[in-house]
């Protein structure tokens, strides 16, 4: 008897250990080949799935080898270096292909009506999760709500950047640049032109509006925030290359424990800012027209015509204000270190510029509706964001079976829009897409995309960046008060090295020769 149940026992448990060695075998193999053929059997090509890893191995490598060494600085065909692997992909595969995030296939697409599908139905294209989950300490706030939690952020967040509250930011843009350009007008008055790395100054400034305009009078201390939040970020990229073994993220590593630390850190600075905020709203001191204010007096009304849950929590509005670090100082920062090493190579473009806006306002403070008035300035923003866009990818993932176009995509499928490959097709911009060519864009970007959803610096669809008319104010203000006093030109020091940590960015910093005028 006693032996009957032993034996009962054992096969219990070689029951339950067959079933998780089939389950690990299904998951890591079974399942991701059975898919691969799903995929090539609807005319898909795509690279072979290789074990557990798929091709991240790959993907490492390439990218060490591209960013090894600088291009010409002529080239702005910056894709076989930016994105290795998946421009050689493309080039192999076509235009829709597949290639492996370890278990899970991507598929990259990019036509323009596919592409349309993908970033207008957010609700059956969500923003994919997984991975580790530490790279969530960066943000978790509109950028990565889904669904109904995705409308009530975006239905809260939108007043602060309403156009009449950005009228209101306009000082707090000038004051920063100012502070700038003073140190431009110290380096320059001691010879008649100097050389500089203007990349570190122009992240310095974009972290400072962004302090400014998020935390108003408590900017000294978002300065801090941004400083970690960058530090953050490069610990993100590293740990984002790695294979995800669960449960890795609580072993005491450095980097384990590094950005556990800046993200308590974080949370505890913006928590004592809001804190203060708070208290200051129920002794019913005004609302600044800061950012924070902005989107805790718009939170406050929500949850005053209906009830706790119409609302963001605490929690939320520190994740939302990470996140305005992240993207407000990121995408303004990047656009504008490549107008000026884009504007420093064609001077014709630059002098252009300068007409207008010297034209529109003299040697006077600029305003937002002369702002609102630049053509070329605008004109020239939009073809810098063509070849150098800010965010060189978007990712989505569909979690059940779904019809793209004639494609069928199965389950936990990743979708990939490679925004720089479909900003550099030959086949919609013509034989002369590597060449800038701010003309281009004369009249407007519907006219020059003729109505395809072939241009997304800022997304599309409803999911469009919230802060992208922020980025435009931002930037022209800067650039008009930089071209106001400057004339600049590439140094021969300058290296072109363009590379993506979260951002595209130049690797080496953007060395230019100013002169004062």
């Amino acid at each position: 008897m006693e032996k009957s149940i032993v034996v009962c026992i054992i096969g219990v448990a070689a029951a339950i250990l067959l079933l998780y060695v089939w389950r690990i075998l299904n998951f890591l193999w079974l399942k991701p080949k059975k898919t691969e053929k799903f995929l090539r059997d609807q005319g898909l090509k795509g690279t072979r799935y290789r074990f557990m890893v798929g091709d991240l191995k790959e993907v490492e490598k390439m990218r060490n080898d591209a960013i090894s060494k600088p291009m010409s600085v002529t080239d702005h065909n910056i894709a076989p270096r930016v994105l290795a692997f998946f421009h050689k992909s493309v080039a192999n595969h076509g235009k829709t292909c597949f290639t492996w995030t370890g278990v899970k296939p991507m598929v990259h697409i990019s036509d323009p009506t596919m592409i349309r599908e993908v970033l207008a139905n957010h609700y059956q294209f969500q923003k994919p999760r997984g991975g580790n989950p530490l790279t969530q300490l960066l943000g978790k706030g509109l950028a990565d709500a889904e669904a109904d939690q995705w409308v009530k952020h975006r239905k809260i967040i939108n007043p602060a950047f309403h156009v009449e509250k950005l009228k209101h930011m306009v000082p707090a843009f000038y004051v920063s640049y100012s502070e700038m350009i003073h140190k431009w007008d110290e380096m320059v008055t001691k010879e008649s032109s100097c050389e500089v790395d203007v990349w570190p100054h122009l992240q310095t400034l974009t972290a400072d509006v962004i302090s400014r305009t998020a935390f108003g009078s408590s900017f000294e201390e978002g300065r801090k925030i941004f400083e970690l939040q960058k530090e953050l970020g490069a610990l993100v990229m590293e740990v984002a290359m790695q294979i995800y073994i669960p449960g890795s993220k609580f072993l005491p590593t450095k980097t384990n424990k590094r950005m556990k630390e800046i993200d308590r850190e974080v949370k505890a600075m913006i928590k004592g800012i809001i804190d203060k905020r708070v208290i200051a709203m129920k002794s019913r001191e005004s609302i600044t027209n800061d950012l924070l204010g902005i989107l805790l007096d718009s939170n406050y009304k929500e949850i005053k015509q209906g009830n706790s849950n119409y609302g963001l929590s605490i929690e939320e509005v520190i994740e939302e204000c990470k996140i305005f670090y992240l993207a407000g100082q990121e995408t303004t920062g990047n656009m504008l270190v490549w107008t000026m090493i884009l504007l420093g190579q064609y001077k014709d473009w630059q002098t252009r510029a300068r007409e207008e806006i010297l034209q529109v306002f003299g040697d006077k403070r600029p305003d937002i509706d002369g702002l609102n008035h630049l053509k070329v300035v605008t004109m020239i923003f939009n073809e810098v964001l063509r070849l150098y866009p800010p965010g060189v990818m978007l990712r989505r993932l569909v979690h059940e079976e779904t019809k793209l176009k004639n494609i069928i995509l199965p389950a936990g499928t990743l979708i990939q829009l490679n925004t720089l490959l479909l900003h550099h097709d030959q086949d919609i911009w013509g034989e002369d897409v590597y060449e800038f060519k701010p003309k281009r864009f004369s009249e407007g970007v519907l006219k020059a995309t003729k109505g395809q959803a072939s241009y997304v610096p800022f997304g599309g669809g409803p999911r469009i960046c919230v802060g992208q008319n922020f980025a435009m104010l931002e930037a022209k203000m800067a650039l008009a008060m930089i071209l106001q006093r400057f004339s600049f030109k590439l140094s021969p020091s300058y290296s072109h090295a363009p590379h993506t940590i979260i951002t595209l960015k130049p690797q080496f910093g953007s060395h230019l020769i100013i002169h004062k005028l």
